[in-house]
């Protein structure tokens, strides 16, 4: 008998802060978590892009705004088999460090809006764990224009 492998998807969710020290984020257009707030994000194209390039094209898809590869930085992996109702999804959370363009709401993005760290709405899947993390070490307080 062959024991049969599952293997999780991928996704990359970005933290993007403006000059005011606020972030962006996304309403939900689709389920999971339909009409709540979220870090702008979503899935690897299997066999065809790498993390950071899913990360770049996610941004720009769902936010109009466009960034590069060099202009992003790891800030943590969140791989709890529970974290999304969908089945197993690894996140690779990345701070956007430059970018340019007009925040607009675009693809699965129902609404956009820049909050500031100390007024935020409740948080869809475990983004409020990202943004505790982006905090505790110190992206919060550096400008990144």
């Amino acid at each position: 008998m062959t024991k049969e492998f599952k293997n999780p998807a991928a996704t990359a969710t970005m933290i993007v802060q403006n000059e005011n020290f606020e972030i962006l984020l996304v309403k939900r257009k689709h389920p999971p978590f339909k009409d709540m707030w979220a870090l702008p994000g979503g899935f690897l194209n299997y066999g065809k892009e790498t993390l950071e390039q899913t990360a770049v094209r996610e941004l720009k898809e769902e936010t109009c705004l466009e960034t590069t590869i060099k202009d992003i930085t790891l800030l943590r992996v969140a791989s709890n088999p529970d974290r999304d109702p969908r089945g197993h999804v690894i996140d690779h959370i990345y701070v956007i460090q430059k970018y340019s363009g007009t925040a607009k709401a675009a693809d699965d993005a129902k609404e956009i809006k820049w909050f500031s760290l100390d007024n935020l709405p409740p948080i869809a899947f475990d983004h409020m764990d990202s943004i505790k993390k982006y905090m505790a070490q110190g992206y919060y307080a550096r400008d990144k224009m």
